[in-house]
């Protein structure tokens, strides 16, 4: 049993449209460990933050004891530790690993596509930049236009726009979500998670960008509403589900219908995040790459993504000997065992995010340059 004293109560700082804040809420509701949700404060909390965990990102979590975490990767691994029952990691070593690459994944790759569709249409733009501008900024003296106007420019200049979005890349990037939508009908319409009868930890990654973009803003969730309501389904479904009162269990092994999310991993994020370490190992602030047919310009590099890549090569070295083969043959069926190891050395810094989740040293993309 966790030592309650010190873990509890647990309040989480973010915003209740945010991608990271919905990944850890549904998380600890799933999980059925007790939380209060508190908006950040602008620009207070964000000085904060800096102190008391060396950056600012959202969200941030502070213990009973008055410690502070961030990264809802490192956070959600540190808690299954210290609430080791009715975890959502799979007890299968295979289907371990396969969640914490799904969940990279639906981190790392899907904010791109996730922040376009919230910025890019002007019924998104205008409704969750006056959300934001109310409820992270209301204390700051300033009239309400320019906050709002003040979030989109920053919010595009930042993850849109000044990350590799561009007018001639748009259909592309449109067109992977409706694949992904398409896969993830298929998977929804067999059975109520990605792995079973029970969510996991790649359920808790795909509501990212699901639970409060996709299936929020207002153009995706119409795309949603009439191509996909399976997936509709879902997102409820996790939000409304508690492991301890979940009688079945996980599949046998890896399902066939998991292989297109798989190929797509091995097709663009994998290929994606190679490009990003010849960016960071050259010293580009910015590059350009081609990942699943789609041209990026002028991305931002990103050093937490070399850190990101490092886990997953340590996830796959963790794994029990007998269980390593069977894990590389499938990465290799779906063309993820190469661009996994393509880049031999890693540009990381010198203990790099060792101090995770109390301790962060790199945010998730380089400052606006």
């Amino acid at each position: 049993m966790p030592d309650t004293l010190s873990i509890e109560p647990i309040t989480l700082y973010g915003c209740d449209i945010s991608y990271f804040t919905g990944k850890l809420e549904n998380y600890f509701r799933v999980r059925g460990i007790p939380y209060e949700l508190r908006a950040m404060q602008l620009p207070a909390d964000a000085k904060k933050l800096k102190q008391e965990v060396g950056l600012f990102q959202m969200p941030a979590l502070q213990l009973g004891d008055g410690r502070w975490m961030t990264d809802s990767t490192k956070i959600i691994q540190w808690f299954e530790t210290q609430y080791p029952q009715h975890g959502v990691i799979p007890h299968d070593p295979v289907q371990a690993f396969v969640c914490l690459l799904i969940e990279d994944w639906a981190d790392e790759w899907w904010w791109r596509p996730a922040m376009h569709y919230r910025w890019y249409y002007p019924e998104g733009a205008h409704l969750q930049s006056r959300h934001l501008a109310d409820e992270l900024m209301g204390d700051m003296r300033l009239p309400g236009y320019l906050k709002r106007n003040m979030i989109r420019r920053r919010q595009r200049g930042g993850y849109t726009t000044g990350d590799g979005m561009t007018a001639a890349n748009v259909a592309g990037v449109e067109a992977m979500f409706l694949r992904l939508l398409a896969q993830l009908q298929a998977i929804f319409s067999a059975r109520p998670f990605l792995l079973g009868e029970r969510p996991s930890l790649a359920d808790i990654g795909l509501s990212g960008p699901f639970f409060r973009h996709f299936a929020l803003d207002p153009v995706p969730l119409e795309i949603i509403r009439k191509q996909a309501p399976a997936v509709l389904e879902w997102v409820a479904r996790l939000w409304n589900t508690r492991l301890a009162d979940c009688n079945a269990d996980w599949v046998q092994g890896i399902p066939d219908d998991l292989g297109p999310l798989l190929d797509d991993i091995g097709s663009t994020y994998l290929p994606y995040l190679c490009a990003n370490v010849d960016a960071v190992s050259a010293g580009q602030k910015r590059f350009d790459v081609e990942a699943g047919g789609v041209l990026y310009q002028g991305a931002r590099y990103s050093r937490y993504r070399v850190w990101c890549l490092q886990a997953l090569r340590a996830h796959y070295q963790a794994l029990p000997e007998q269980y390593q083969a069977a894990t590389r043959a499938l990465l290799q069926k779906h063309g993820c065992w190469e661009p996994l190891w393509q880049r031999q050395q890693l540009p990381l810094l010198p203990g790099q995010e060792e101090g995770l989740p109390f301790r962060a040293d790199c945010k998730m993309v380089a400052a606006n340059e």
